[in-house]
Formats: structure tokens, sequence, C-alpha cells
């Protein structure tokens, strides 16, 4: 079982604190990012960054879905293997796609 991590920061007279290294770093936060606090019914308290695509709450869902089947089924994650990147080459051909080119105003 892996150990627990315990991280302490101070409140200071305003009620602020600091978080501590090692939580920026599990969490990869950077000065700006947004964290949310979560409160459990026993009491317990955790935080979480707030992700960017909650601006897109379907994507949110999706993502929720997907950590929730893995987490049930670890089993089923598998290595992404070169004979599923040919499959999925095939299916574009050659096909030049510049994901970073903005949309026509037909596309969007």
């Amino acid at each position: 079982m892996t150990a627990l991590a315990k991280d302490v920061s101070k409140l200071t007279d305003r009620y602020q604190t600091t978080v501590p290294a090692s939580v920026r770093k599990q969490l990869k936060l950077g000065k700006g990012d947004q964290i949310r606090y979560c409160t459990e019914p026993s009491g317990r308290v955790y935080i979480e960054r707030v992700r960017s695509d909650e601006d897109y709450p379907v994507l949110g869902a999706v993502l929720d879905y997907v950590e929730a089947d893995i987490k049930a089924h670890p089993d089923r994650i598998r290595a992404f293997d070169g004979a599923l990147h040919g499959r999925l080459a095939a299916l574009v051909g050659d096909v030049d796609v510049n994901l970073d080119a903005p949309l026509s105003l037909e596309d969007e």
C-alpha cells in the first residue's frame, strides 16, 4: 500500500495559506491556477486542480466516465501498439492535417 503524504501549511491572520510544493507538483499547479476544495460527508476535505475542460461540460462528463471506467477495470488498460497506429493511418490515407490551423467559417 502506498504511504499517504502528509504535508502541513499554516494559516495566516487572513486565513490564507501556501500550497506545499509537493502538492503543487502532484496537482501540476502553476501560478494563477485554481483549486477546488471538496468536502466529503465524513468531514474529510481534499483539494483538486480546476481543469480548463470544465468550460466544456460534455468533455468533463466524458473524462469522468473514462476515469471511472479505468478505476473499475484497470485490467483493460493496454499499451498502444504499432498495429493500431497503422490501422488509423490507413483510415486517413495521405490527408495532411494541421491541428493548429484555424477552422474555416464553414467548419466552425
